[in-house]
C-alpha cells in the first residue's frame, strides 16, 4: 500500500486487536496528514502531564462521581476547555493536536481528551455513540451515568439522553437502547473520520474528503456506502479506473439499493467515454 507515513502509521496502530488500538496514538496520525511536521509525542506526553496534575488533585474517596467532579474541575475550569460553539465545524475541532493546543473541539474529540485523561488514572470510561451528540460514561456496569464532554463535563442521565435527542432533531424521538450502545475503539475512529468527511465535502475540498473515506475503509474494508461515496469522489477527481472499480463493486454488493440507476448511468458514461 503506497501511503504517506502518517497514513502507513494508522494502519499499523489500526492492525491490533480493537482493545488494543490505542485511540490517542490513532488520532494524531490522522491529524498528521493534515500537519506532516507534528511529533505525536509530543501531544501524547501533554495527555500524561495532564493525567499527573489531575492525579495530585483527586480526592480520596474513589467514588465515581467525585473522580468526574476532579476530571471536570481540572479540564474545564483549571485547563478552560470548552466547546466550540462560534465555529462547530471549523476542522481544526477534529484534530487531536489543535483540541490540545487550542483547548476546544467538538463532543467527540473533547471525549477522547477526557477518555485518555481518565485512563491515565485508572478511571476507565468508554464512549457512547449517541445520534448527534457524542457521550462518554463510566466503564462501571451498574452506574447509569452519562458524561458530556461538550458541554464542561455535565453529568445526565438516560431521561437527559432522550431530552437532548429530542433538541438535537426538533421533534420527538424515542430514546432507543443502541442509542446509548458502547462504540468500539475502530467506531469511535470512524466517527472522528466521519465528521471529517461532511466537513470536508461542505467545503468542497474533495481530496480530504476522499482521505477521510479511504481511512475509513481502512477501519472498515468494504462499507457499501463508502465505497460508493470512494468511487463518486474519484469520478469527480476524474480517476476513472479506480472510479469504475469501486462503483462495480458497489452494484455488486447491492444490486438493488436506491441509487443502482443512477450508478448504471455513470458507469455507462464511463464506459461510453473509456
Amino acid at each position: 500500500m503506497n501511503f504517506s507515513s502518517a497514513r502507513q502509521y494508522f494502519y499499523q496502530e489500526i492492525q491490533q486487536p480493537d482493545e488494543h488500538i490505542d485511540l490517542a496514538k490513532a488520532a494524531l496520525y490522522i491529524a498528521q496528514e493534515e500537519y506532516p511536521d507534528i511529533d505525536p509525542e509530543e501531544y501524547l506526553n501533554a495527555l500524561d502531564t495532564m493525567a499527573d496534575e489531575l492525579q495530585e488533585r483527586l480526592p480520596d474517596s474513589r467514588y465515581p462521581l467525585r473522580i468526574i467532579q476532579s476530571i471536570n474541575q481540572y479540564l474545564y475550569e483549571d485547563l478552560e476547555f470548552d466547546g466550540n460553539r462560534t465555529d462547530y465545524y471549523d476542522p481544526r475541532n477534529s484534530f487531536l493536536n489543535d483540541v490540545i493546543e487550542r483547548r476546544q473541539g467538538i463532543p467527540i474529540t473533547l471525549a477522547l481528551v477526557y477518555l485518555e485523561v481518565a485512563r491515565r488514572i485508572d478511571f476507565p470510561m468508554v464512549g457512547v455513540g449517541m445520534p448527534g451528540h457524542f457521550l462518554i460514561r463510566p466503564d462501571i456496569p451498574e452506574i447509569e451515568i452519562f458524561v458530556d464532554a461538550f458541554n464542561k463535563g455535565e453529568v445526565i442521565f438516560a431521561q437527559d439522553c432522550q431530552e437532548r435527542l429530542s433538541q438535537i432533531y426538533q421533534q420527538p424521538v424515542t430514546l432507543q437502547p443502541e442509542f446509548l450502545a458502547v462504540v468500539s475503539h475502530r467506531q469511535f475512529l470512524a466517527r472522528m473520520l466521519t465528521n471529517l468527511k461532511y466537513i470536508y465535502l461542505k467545503q468542497q475540498d474533495l481530496e480530504r474528503t476522499l482521505a477521510a473515506v479511504e481511512r475509513i475503509l481502512l477501519l472498515f474494508p468494504g462499507v457499501t456506502l463508502e465505497l460508493r461515496d470512494r468511487g463518486l469522489l474519484y469520478y469527480q477527481l476524474r480517476r476513472y479506473p479506480q472510479a469504475i472499480e469501486d462503483l462495480q463493486s458497489y452494484l455488486a454488493k447491492v444490486p438493488d439499493a436506491e441509487d443502482a440507476l443512477v450508478i448504471r448511468q455513470l458507469l455507462a458514461k464511463l464506459a461510453k467515454n473509456g
